[in-house]
């Protein structure tokens, strides 16, 4: 068995590991920290693949960002999980129907996939001779298609300032922070001296 072999079938493992242990660990925070594996695991296979970029991408948005966020909130939100859990086993018969119907998609789509005769030479004609895959995905992503890839920018922006209008309600019971007042406030009126006799309170 060879060293890329041996790697594979390791990262393969660790995957399917780390997705099984996810979903049966009961400690919220156990599961947090399996889906990294996963999410690492899968970034090793990507480097198998010779998609350095795509694993980096991996590790850096799945594993340094939103799994990160998800142990932070499943830390610090007192969520109580063994009710959430009772409600998921109403549906339980559904989420089992609808994951036999996703594995015979899957089932399927392997059946019938086939390697092309054209694969290699396209994979070979996006890479050009001496230039690396992340070099020639960066040139691209920042030469051939600029305009696009800026214009995919600016929907996410304005789609992330939609939402962000879409949800601010302006509540009157909240106290919200007066710049203005803090700075113009009279340092003479700011704090007050209590004489506090011995026994009473304030």
């Amino acid at each position: 068995m060879t060293a890329a072999a041996f790697a594979f079938y390791l990262f393969a493992l660790c995957t399917l590991m780390g997705g099984l242990f996810t979903v049966v660990s009961r400690n919220p925070v156990h599961s947090v920290l399996w889906l990294i594996l996963a999410f690492l695991s899968s970034a090793g296979l990507f480097v198998l693949l010779g998609a350095e970029f795509v694993a980096m991408l991996l590790i850096i948005v799945y594993v340094g960002a939103v799994a990160v966020l998800f142990l932070f909130v499943v830390m610090m939100l007192d969520v109580d999980f063994a009710e959430l859990k009772a409600e998921m086993a109403r549906y339980m018969p559904l989420a089992l129907l609808i994951g036999v119907v996703l594995l015979m998609q899957l089932g399927i789509g392997i059946g019938a996939w086939h390697v092309s005769d054209e694969a290699e030479s396209l994979r070979t004609a996006a890479t050009p001779e001496g230039i690396h895959n992340t070099r020639a995905l960066g040139l691209l992503i920042y030469d051939r298609y600029f305009l696009l890839f800026q214009l995919a920018g600016l929907i996410l922006l304005v789609a992330m300032v939609g939402a962000i209008v879409l949800t601010l309600r302006h509540r009157t019971w909240i106290k919200r922070q007066d710049v203005l007042a803090q700075m113009y406030r009279d340092p003479a009126k700011a704090m007050e001296l209590k004489d506090v006799k011995p026994g009473q309170g304030l």
